[in-house]
């Protein structure tokens, strides 16, 4: 089989030119000064070193755009980062810069320019899912958080690239490639900015995964400050750790969630993905609302520190005294459930968390080794949380599904039919049985490149009367990730966090509707299965650290994360991007 070339589409090839030729137009109105300050460096810049630079006047928020657009211009068609760019995002800056000029600086981010994943609403730049059906669509209200980020300070440079609809569109039988989207195509991670030359997978999907379903890339490869990512079961921890950033899933509805497209309210929650513990802690806190979102009512769940400010959380020594859990069973090591041994780590990877495990020590914290978790070591196949998967592939049709917790086709059908009855009229399709037919209808368009299971199973839900149904897969998950899994663990050996590899500790997280932070440490071997043909040189994959808390523990693990990021500092930048 030929490697099918990857022809970027019209959204792709929009956001490069919209970026170039904003680019163009700037430079072409600017006369070089006589004598011109050194230029700021935005690769790897913190959001504290641009926001030092502007108050000192070094640099305004216009120039720190620009330098950010003339990225996104230079290297935008190696990595499809974005789905669309702000046109106005020059304008917007020289208003900030004016608001400076008089006084009035917004809050942590003012001038600072940001990205967020397309599921989230803008009603100054399209809001499009990934999905044709949405192309150019804008709606008709800003989400609560897209508000509190422009209230701050914030630029929105960019819609940045995602799995079309946080990747409940199209699972087994033909798994959707993390950040593939109909309108983008296939974003590629800077690590190594390779397609798969496999056979069978040679379709222009990346040969180094970018995570899924929200994009790290454009963060990485600094084209914006941060990004702002959707997590339903590790979209924001998985792409994080893929792209060597810190990423932070915050406990359900700490974020409002109005105006987000969801997956299932259950689950969805939104949180900032950046390159340090600093950026992110400062992202989290514009995010959050001062007060219970009226549109969001669970928002009351978490209190807002002081200012909706996380900053004081950064302290370096915070691990000293730190009682930090090691849950050897499945993410350590394989344990052995109804007949079959899951989990377990391979020799490198097993060698380089040993590693972050004596940092942890050396650091001063109380390190609990092993501190299992119930119901991942239960050996009832009934009770253990490793042989509860959610319903999420075609095989899981009704009829099929009695082994799977269905909350997410069931929270699909429920959440995106009411998500599109929000939009009123402007919406381009009515309920998610019309977008179904719309995909089948533009199939010849490259609507529905690897079809739509995840659309079929949850399409066939009734909410009615599948109400009974999810509430008792529920209260089974609320079981075997809460009760007898993050709360039971932290309780018992009265931890603070529990510190996992990888991206592994996002679907407890999630599902327990709980905090997790990734941070960066490491790099594995990218050997997948089947393995790269012979001569193809794969690249190192990114690999960070966990930790997971209780609700609400958002200020611990800031500083626990923190402290572990300032001992270590192991995050390395992509190379080829300066």
């Amino acid at each position: 089989m030929k490697s099918t070339p990857h022809v970027p589409s019209r959204a792709a090839m929009s956001g490069v030119l919209a970026a170039g030729v904003v680019v163009a137009g700037a430079l072409s109105g600017c006369r070089a000064p006589s004598s011109a300050p050194e230029p700021f460096d935005v690769v790897e810049a913190s959001i504290p070193e641009m926001r030092a630079a502007m108050e000192s006047g070094r640099l305004t928020s216009r120039q720190l755009v620009m330098e950010h657009l003339a990225r996104i211009a230079r290297y935008e068609w190696q990595l499809t980062a974005a789905v669309s760019i702000n046109p106005n995002a020059l304008e917007e800056a020289e208003a900030l810069d004016s608001e400076r000029a008089a006084g009035n600086v917004r809050g942590p981010l003012h001038g600072i320019p940001v990205a967020l994943k397309d599921n989230i609403h803008t009603t100054h730049i399209p809001t499009t899912g990934g999905s044709l059906a949405f192309e150019g669509y804008t709606p008709p209200y800003e989400a609560t958080l897209t508000a509190n980020l422009r209230e701050a300070g914030a630029i929105i440079i960019a819609k940045a690239g995602l799995t079309e609809f946080a990747n409940f569109m199209a699972g087994p039988p033909n798994q959707m490639p993390g950040n593939y989207n109909a309108l983008t195509g296939y974003g590629l991670n800077p690590y190594d900015p390779r397609r798969d030359p496999r056979e069978d997978r040679n379709d222009g999907r990346p040969a180094l995964t970018t995570g899924g379903s929200s994009s790290g890339i454009g963060t990485a490869a600094s084209f914006w400050a941060a990004n702002v990512g959707t997590d339903t079961g590790g979209s924001i921890i998985s792409p994080s750790n893929a792209n060597m950033l810190v990423g932070i899933r915050p406990t359900i509805a700490r974020v409002s969630r109005w105006g987000v497209a969801p997956v299932t309210l259950d689950h969805d929650m939104a949180g900032p993905m950046a390159r340090t513990v600093t950026d992110a802690a400062i992202m989290l806190g514009a995010m959050e609302g001062a007060a219970p979102d009226p549109e969001d009512q669970a928002t009351g769940r978490c209190e807002a520190p002081p200012g909706r400010d996380y900053t004081p959380f950064l302290n370096a020594d915070g691990l000293e005294g730190a009682r930090i859990g090691i849950p050897r069973a499945f993410y350590y090591e394989p344990v052995e459930v109804g007949g079959r041994s899951v989990g377990g780590l391979d020799e490198e990877a097993a060698a380089l968390m040993a590693e972050a495990v004596a940092v942890l020590e050396a650091e001063g914290a109380i390190v609990v080794d092993p501190a299992q978790i119930p119901s991942f070591v239960d050996p009832d196949p009934e009770a253990n949380f490793n042989t509860w998967p959610l319903c999420i592939g075609g095989h899981q049709a009704k009829g099929s599904d009695e082994g799977c917790a269905v909350n997410f086709k069931y929270g699909m059908k429920r959440d995106f039919d009411a998500w599109l009855a929000s939009l009123g009229p402007s919406a381009p399709v009515q309920t998610l049985t019309e977008l179904r037919e719309w995909n089948l209808a533009h199939r010849d368009a490259g609507s529905m490149k690897y079809e739509q299971s995840r659309y079929d199973i949850s399409d066939e839900m009734d909410v009615e009367a599948d109400r009974a149904r999810n509430a008792a897969d529920m209260a089974k998950d609320s079981l075997l990730s809460q009760a007898r899994g993050i709360d039971a663990v932290l309780e018992e050996y009265e931890l603070d966090a529990i510190f996992t590899p990888g991206s592994r500790g996002a679907g407890l997280a999630a599902r327990a509707q709980y905090p997790h932070i990734v941070v960066p440490f490491g790099f594995v071997a990218n050997e997948p299965t089947p393995p790269f043909p012979e001569g193809f040189d794969a690249r190192p994959a990114p690999f960070g650290v966990g930790f997971t808390g209780s609700a609400c523990s958002e200020p611990r693990l800031i500083e626990l994360a923190y402290a572990f990021e300032q001992a270590t500092r192991r995050r390395v930048p992509p190379g080829g991007f300066r």
